[in-house]
């Protein structure tokens, strides 16, 4: 995997609105949080546009992520919101710049489309808070991306549940959001899960829907090639017309109880206040224990 640099003061980073419209006072201010970190920020032409619910045009959407591709002083792509629409520009980008001067993409929820696929091109990315998230996340949280962006990173550390199961792995991280996972598979920037240490996290979905993915996953062998299974929060689960008796702890375990690898439930990353930075692609090691989960990197990434 092809780690792009990490960051250092006076650096220039881009916000760009690759999916959902976003509204200018959070953008303004993630761009005093980044500022306060000593980066240039520039912003994309349209990323304040909203077409319907699109942050402006496809065109629009895609030049912009072009754009900051193509300069050579931005350092890192830090998307403004999720929402939907990174799925109809991924692939008219260009990335072939970002292959010779890669740089690092950061966002989480729709943006997994975007780790996906750089996954499939074998440069890594971070998870973490985006502009809209940035006034919501605790400073734990902000703190652990501006540590990843410097490339200062840190064990992170999840809460004890009755639902772990012990053990320890090491694998290279991949995964984001499921619903998104769930829509790309059997696209051609999929990821690669042999081995892998596979991260998910949800919002606002029916248990049943959450049943449907994990079955998927199960039945086309993705969760039988895994060397470990992270569960970050699941929130705001719900049922349909009729109740499904079950939680998405029952639900994973029931589906991964032929498997021998650890799962560690209650990850602090996802779409609440604690949205710890991931970087996928990387060579992470998985412990989990009675007292809970914890995630180090496999090699030592802090600059000299």
């Amino acid at each position: 995997m092809i780690r792009p640099n990490f960051l250092q003061k006076g650096d220039t980073v881009a916000l760009v609105s690759p999916s959902g419209p976003i509204q200018k006072d959070s953008i303004n201010f993630a761009v005093q949080v980044l500022t306060s970190w000593g980066l240039h920020v520039k912003i994309g032409r349209h990323a304040y546009e909203r077409d319907g619910v699109f942050a402006g045009t496809d065109e629009c959407r895609r030049t912009d992520f072009q754009q900051a591709i193509n300069d050579k002083k931005v350092k890192a792509i830090i998307c403004t919101r999720g929402g939907y629409g990174a799925i109809r520009i991924v692939e008219g980008i260009d990335y072939l710049k970002l292959l010779s001067n890669p740089k690092w993409i950061v966002g989480f929820s729709d943006i997994t489309v975007f780790h996906s696929k750089m996954n499939s091109l074998g440069v890594e990315s971070i998870h973490g808070a985006m502009a809209k998230s940035f006034p919501n996340v605790t400073e734990e949280s902000l703190q652990t991306l501006h540590d990843t962006l410097f490339g200062k990173i840190k064990p992170i550390k999840s809460a004890v549940s009755h639902a772990n199961r012990p053990g320890k792995c090491t694998g290279k991280l991949v995964g984001g959001n499921l619903s998104m996972l769930y829509s790309i598979r059997g696209l051609s920037f999929e990821y690669d899960y042999d081995g892998a240490v596979l991260f998910i996290e949800d919002l606002n979905e029916y248990l049943y829907h959450i049943d449907r993915m994990i079955q998927n996953l199960k039945h086309s062998g993705i969760l039988g090639k895994l060397s470990g299974l992270i569960v970050g929060t699941m929130s705001g689960m719900k049922n349909g017309v009729d109740e499904y008796h079950g939680s998405v702890e029952s639900i994973i375990l029931d589906a991964v109880k032929e498997y021998d690898y650890p799962v560690a439930f209650d990850f602090p990353s996802g779409h609440e206040e604690q949205n710890h930075a991931l970087i996928f692609g990387a060579t992470y090691t998985l412990s989990v224990t009675k007292k809970g989960g914890s995630l180090k990197i496999a090699k030592n990434v802090q600059l000299v």
